[in-house]
Parts: structure tokens; C-alpha cells; sequence
């Protein structure tokens, strides 16, 4: 497979060089191939329209000038058939060399699949039925360099796909109908919001104070001031103020940014829509969501009113008449099988979270013990459009509680095919509830919640000025696209969703640079750096270096362990690191899964017994070697705690930044392991280790910035490390689930 790989590159590469020289002939001749511009008369799709009475084998003398790229290229003796693809669709050109003389035909022979060009002539369908234009004129407009990938083994790797959006929207038309789809969203959006009075407004990305959701922001400085601002999560406080101020209809369509994760529903950069109505309320908010849905099922999806029925990911989803209206306790009384509400005793709760496999904090209460009941094992639940009401107010800091029990508040949640797409209030509006508010989200930071936010005093003042009543929604408009595209991932909607960076290497540079430029130009080693250090020169490195030995057999090194480590714990955590070292050699070095093992076996050798952190692998050394240890299974377990000792070696080599983040972030997964009922990590979900991550109550001796750093080291986001290292916990865990269910005191 590897040797494929490489011919195939090596043909691709070829394939340019061969398309520059072609390139370089037609400057040589006196043609430019990238001119400035060009005049186009027509589309495929709108002459397909005009001309589909046309007779088979009629001509027309109707002269159109079209343009597009070549995806089709044929050519049979003093006849040649192009298809031409532009933003409508594709037709078909006709050429023949008595019709595009000899400047033309020449030019015909030094076309490349995938270039981009204009050509003049008359209309005809062929007697074949193929409607066409005869060009008397061709002009290239850009020659393509890169060829495109073949038609039916190109671009399918999606990496590669989002990471090069623009060959992905070239080689599948379905792409492109997804974003066009996309826009005709957002234009729907912005009309429907006018025609029911909104006045669409914009908010500062950049705010002081973090408020309006509770997320991890991004951090930037500003110079002007000399301080740090955050990249705004939510546009809700401007937005309110501006209901105070008057604006009695506002929204606001723009991008939010969460220093998150990524996943199937997440992007760290998104776009979402907040809408405010003054002396309005929650069931305003529902009849605003009930009709620009069904609105966007009629429009864009082509349902008929009334009847507006669409299909997500094989579930057929009914938008029709009336949507359900339930109360979240509601829906977790259906999943636990009996009835539950904020009277059910705490204790009571907690029994069902923990027979459920929810790990419920000391601190809950009943609201925040009702939600996660919900929340884990409800929404997933809800197929057609729900309105989940009644939420507690410890989850939600920011809406108006309800009369008749202020334990809740008056919000709902749109839930379709178990995803969250909107979000409403009965806004808060009393300035005393407000600033108490507050300050429990700041109580909360300082207890380790990064994601509270801070005391905004500007926003509790305006409310002193007096708000009025008010409903307010936020959609998630990127998952909404999804929804009514039919789209699995949510970069399946976003043109440029974020992506790890690309290895670059100086051969890749040097492979687009000119011979020489007309002016002075940095050298391919100024212009690439240190890019060949990159994780895929690494990768080749190691696969050609020779095999590594660690001078012990697997029986030395388990018992020079045995030697120094009495606790039971300590001999199953390096048990663990072995395992999962071993499952990663298996992936990155397959030559050396011994070799991964014992370090992972010994890396925290010398840890019972001598316990000094800055020492800490120096004393290992000293034991390895003095058992017959090489120096490179001493080199690479010392990397593990460079952050301690600055004078041991960094973790360089993958097999070191993979041991760096695997002794963290696995005993992390061992302590939310024993949190579960069953004890085991088969039923451990992403979700949920994301929830004890961010609780650095939680195992607070696992360091958060280590697991961090662990990921970055890996090229990984966390979402990804936290996936991967389960799975991998997973396929050595019937051991480690035994251990752990015999040893519940660890």
C-alpha cells in the first residue's frame, strides 16, 4: 500500500511538472494563459432551458459565449468534445478544426482536464441529442497546474476534503448544493425576521467581561489598551441592552467563538442568530421558531404548507401543526421510569443518576441532578420538534424564574433528533436577581468552572435603568443547516471549518516557486523554516530507523518494577501505560511494540519509593542502567517529566509525546472509571470525561494543562485525545476493568 502511495504521488508530481512545461510553451508563444478578463453570455442550465425544444441534429445561428472549467476531454481525429462545467451545470463543446482554425486547434491541443476556458460559438444539438456549442473561438483563462483527482477514486478522504474545500466543491456537485442551500438559509432567515419586525443589528466581537454563555473563551490583547479581551461566546448582553435602550425588535446574525472542542455538532468558530422582542415571552419565542422553521421545510426544502415533513439521517422528521411542549422533568421521568421533579429528595436523585451511569457531584442540587438525568439520557430521545420546558434555575443563570415555583425558570430548549437547536427565555430582567446571579457564576470560577462567566457591572446597571418584559431566542444556525441539508457533521456545512495545521515541507514549497521572480524573493529555506520537522518527515524518519532495544526482557523489567513498587495501584498503572504504549505501537511503530511497552511499564519506576518530583526519572535512569537498561529506553521515559525538570530531555519522538499524554490523561480515565456503576470504561463516553475535565475538583491531582499540553504534543484537539485514548483504554480494559472491580479503594 506504501509503495502505491508513493507511485501515486510520484505520478501527480510528474503530471505538474508536465502541465508547467506546457504552461511555459504557451507564454513562450505568445499566450498568456491567466488574461485579465473575459465575457460570458450564457450558462448550461439556462441554455439547456432555452434550447430543450431543439430538434436532434439542428443547428441555430444564435452565437453565446460561455465559460468554465474542463472536466471532460476527447479527442477523435479533426473533431474534439469538451465538457464544460460552469456555475450552473454542464454543456457540451463541439470542435472541430474548420471552426476554430489552426491558432484555435493548436491552442485545443495544449488543454488540460481541469483548465478554465471561454469559448464563443453557435448552439446546435448534435444527432445524438447532445445539445452543444460549436466553438469559433477558444481562450484559456487559467491553466490548471494541479490535476484533478480521478472521478471515481478522488477526493473521498474527508481531511483532505475540508482541509482543500475547493477540490472538494469541484469534484462533487452535492457539495455545492449544500452551500447554496446554506446562503438560501440565511437569506430566508434575515427576510422572515424583517417581515415580523426585527431590526437586524451589530454587536462587538470583542468584549471585556465574558458573559451571555457559559463556555471557554478565546483570549486576545488588545495593544491599545494593555489588556485581554475574550473573543465573544454569545451576543445576548449587547443585545439586551439595546432592548432597554428602546429597540423593541433586534437580531443579530454573526459568528461566536467557544474555546472548545470539536465534534459532529461542535466547531470552535460558529454562527448562530439571537433574536430579542420586547414585551414578549416564552410563547412568543415558540411561534417565532414554529414559523421560520416551517418556513425554511417550505422554501428551501420544497415541502408543501402544512405538511412540512423532511428527513434527517433516515429519521423522518414532522414539523407540522403544533409542536409538543414538555417539561424537562417530564421527559427525565420517562427515561428513569418512575416520576421526578425538583420534590424528588436528593438522595433519591443521586441513586438514579448513579444506576444510570451518571456521576452526580456533592454539590447538586435537585435542579442540576433533574438536568443531567435529562440530559444524558432524555434529549437523545426526542425525534420531532420538542420544546423542552421548565429547566432548574442552577442551569440556567440568565432567565426570568417561573411564578408559581422559582426553583425553575421560564426557558425551552428545541430539541429535533435529539440535538439542541434553540435556546429561549423569558429574559431576566430585575437587576437585584440579576447581580445576585453573578455573583454565583463568580463563586463558581473561583471554584474551578472555567467556563462561568464574569460580573458584567455596565449590564446589571443598564437593567437598573429598566428593561421590559422580553423573549429571547439563540439558534444554532450552522447546526439548523445541517437539519434542512441532511448533513451528518457539521463540517459538512461550514466552507472552512477548522482543521489541524498542515505539514508543509520544503519540497512541497519548492515545488510551486518560479525559476527566479523579478525582484528579490526569500529562498525556499527562509520561506519553509523548520516546516520539515513536521509530523510527516517524522513519520518517515522513524519508519526507516532501525529497530530499538531496551537491553531487558519483558520478565526483567516487570520485576525490576516488582522491586521498588509494592502498591498494588502503582504495579496497575504501569500495567495500564504498558498496554496503551503497546495498542499506539501498534499504530505508529509496529517494529517496536516491545520497546513502547517497557517504557510505558517503567516510566514512573522510581515514583513510591523516592517520590521527588524534580528527580523524578533521573533516579529511573540510574536503576535502568544499573539493570542493563539502554540508554534510549532511559532517554525516552525521562521526557515524561521535562515539564518538572527542565534539564531532561523534551518529548521529541512520537513514541515520547504519546507516553506524555497517556500517563496523564489515563489516570484521569481510571478515576471517572470508578465513578461509574459499572466500574468498567466500555460504557465511558466522551461526553462525560469532558464533564470531569472540566471539573478540576474532580481528580484535581490530574494536571489539566499536562492533558493540554498532551494533545498539542500529538497534533490532536482534545475532543480527539479523549476519544482515542478510550478506545485504547477499551482494547486492553478487560484486565484493567477486573483489577479495578476487585480494588474499589483505589
Amino acid at each position: 500500500m506504501a509503495d502505491q502511495t508513493k507511485t501515486g504521488e510520484n505520478n501527480t508530481n510528474d503530471e505538474r511538472a508536465q502541465r508547467r512545461v506546457r504552461r511555459q510553451a504557451l507564454i513562450d508563444a505568445g499566450v498568456n494563459p491567466y488574461p485579465i478578463a473575459s465575457e460570458v453570455t450564457a450558462h448550461a442550465a439556462q441554455l439547456e432551458k432555452d434550447y430543450a425544444n431543439l430538434p436532434d441534429g439542428e443547428d441555430t445561428q444564435d452565437v453565446v459565449s460561455v465559460a468554465g472549467r474542463i472536466r471532460a476531454l476527447r479527442r477523435q481525429g479533426k473533431a474534439a468534445f469538451i465538457v464544460l462545467e460552469d456555475v450552473s451545470g454542464q454543456i457540451q463543446l463541439f470542435c472541430r478544426v474548420n471552426d476554430l482554425g489552426e491558432e484555435g486547434w493548436g491552442l485545443l491541443r495544449q488543454l488540460d482536464l481541469g483548465d478554465i476556458i471561454d469559448a464563443t460559438g453557435r448552439v446546435l444539438r448534435t444527432r445524438r441529442g447532445q445539445l452543444s456549442i460549436a466553438p469559433t473561438k477558444l481562450v484559456l483563462l487559467s491553466k490548471s497546474l494541479r490535476p484533478l483527482p480521478e472521478k471515481f477514486h478522488g477526493l473521498t478522504d474527508r481531511e483532505v476534503r475540508y482541509r482543500q474545500r475547493y477540490v472538494d466543491l469541484i469534484m462533487n456537485p452535492e457539495v455545492r448544493d449544500v452551500f447554496r442551500k446554506r446562503s438560501a438559509i440565511i437569506s430566508l432567515i434575515r427576510r422572515y425576521m424583517e417581515a415580523d419586525g426585527y431590526m437586524e443589528v451589530e454587536t462587538p466581537m470583542m468584549h471585556a467581561i465574558l458573559g451571555g454563555a457559559n463556555a471557554k473563551p478565546f483570549v486576545t490583547h488588545f495593544n491599545a489598551l494593555d489588556r485581554d479581551f475574550y473573543l465573544r461566546i454569545a451576543t445576548e448582553l449587547p443585545l439586551k441592552r439595546l432592548i432597554v435602550g428602546g429597540m423593541e425588535r433586534v437580531f443579530e446574525i454573526g459568528r461566536q467563538f467557544r474555546n472548545e472542542g470539536m465534534d459532529l455538532t461542535h466547531n470552535p468558530e460558529f454562527t448562530s442568530m439571537e433574536a430579542y422582542c420586547a414585551y414578549s415571552d416564552l410563547d412568543g419565542m415558540k411561534r417565532l421558531t414554529e414559523g421560520l422553521f416551517k418556513a425554511i421545510a417550505r422554501e428551501v426544502c420544497g415541502c408543501e404548507k402544512g405538511h412540512e415533513v423532511i428527513t434527517y439521517q433516515g429519521q423522518q422528521v414532522d414539523m407540522s401543526g403544533t409542536w409538543r411542549s414538555v417539561p424537562l422533568s417530564e421527559v427525565a421521568s420517562q427515561v428513569v421510569g418512575e416520576h421526578v421533579d425538583m420534590d424528588t429528595p436528593i438522595e433519591h436523585l443521586r441513586e438514579l443518576c448513579r444506576a444510570n451511569g451518571i456521576e452526580a457531584e456533592d454539590g447538586w442540587g435537585a435542579g442540576k441532578l433533574l438536568f443531567e438525568l435529562y440530559d444524558e439520557l432524555g434529549e437523545s430521545t426526542l425525534v420531532d420538534p420538542t420544546f423542552v420546558c421548565d429547566y432548574p434555575e442552577e442551569v440556567s443563570p440568565l432567565a426570568k424564574r417561573k411564578a408559581d415555583d422559582p426553583r425553575l425558570t421560564d426557558r425551552f430548549e428545541l430539541v429535533i433528533c435529539g440535538h439542541e437547536y434553540a435556546n429561549a427565555f423569558s429574559e431576566l430582567n430585575d437587576p437585584v436577581d440579576q447581580a445576585g446571579r453573578f455573583a454565583e457564576q463568580v463563586a463558581a470560577k473561583g471554584m474551578g468552572d472555567d467556563e462561568a462567566m464574569g460580573y458584567d457591572y455596565d449590564y446589571v446597571r443598564a437593567l437598573e435603568y429598566g428593561m421590559p418584559p422580553a423573549g429571547g431566542i439563540g439558534y444554532g444556525i450552522d447546526r439548523m443547516i445541517m437539519l434542512f441539508c441532511d448533513q451528518p457533521a457539521i463540517r459538512d456545512v461550514l466552507l472552512f471549518p477548522q482543521m489541524k495545521p498542515e505539514v508543509v515541507t520544503r519540497a512541497d514549497i519548492a515545488s510551486q516557486l518560479p525559476e527566479k521572480t523579478d525582484n528579490a524573493a526569500a529562498s525556499v529555506d527562509v520561506i519553509a523554516d523548520d516546516a520539515e520537522n513536521g509530523a510527516a518527515n517524522e513519520a518517515a524518519r522513524d519508519a526507516s530507523a532501525p529497530a530499538l532495544s531496551t537491553g531487558l526482557t519483558r520478565d526483567q523489567a516487570f520485576a525490576l518494577l516488582e522491586r521498588y513498587n509494592k502498591d498494588p495501584f502503582h504495579i496497575q498503572h504501569a500495567e495500564t501505560l504498558e498496554g496503551l504504549m503497546r495498542y499506539y505501537a501498534e499504530k505508529y511503530d509496529p517494529a517496536n511494540v516491545d520497546f513502547w511497552g517497557q517504557v510505558g511499564l517503567l516510566h514512573d519506576l522510581d515514583w513510591e519509593e523516592f517520590q521527588d518530583p524534580v528527580q523524578h526519572t533521573v533516579k529511573a535512569g540510574e536503576l535502568i542502567e544499573a539493570e542493563g537498561g539502554t540508554p534510549e529506553l532511559v532517554h525516552a521515559i525521562q521526557t515524561h517529566n521535562s515539564d518538572n525538570n527542565p534539564e531532561l530531555p523534551q518529548p521529541e519522538a512520537k513514541m515520547e509525546r504519546v507516553l506524555y499524554a497517556a500517563d496523564e490523561l489515563s489516570g484521569l480515565i481510571q478515576a471517572a472509571i470508578l465513578m461509574r456503576p459499572s466500574k468498567s470504561v466500555m460504557d465511558l463516553e466522551v461526553k462525560s470525561l469532558k464533564k470531569k475535565f472540566k471539573d478540576k475538583r474532580f481528580a484535581a491531582g490530574c494536571s489539566r494543562d499536562v492533558i493540554r499540553h498532551g494533545a498539542e504534543l500529538n497534533d490532536m484537539e482534545l475532543d480527539d485525545l479523549f476519544a482515542s485514548m478510550i478506545e485504547a483504554m477499551r482494547a486492553i480494559a478487560p484486565d484493567r476493568d477486573e483489577w479495578l472491580k476487585n480494588h474499589p479503594e483505589q
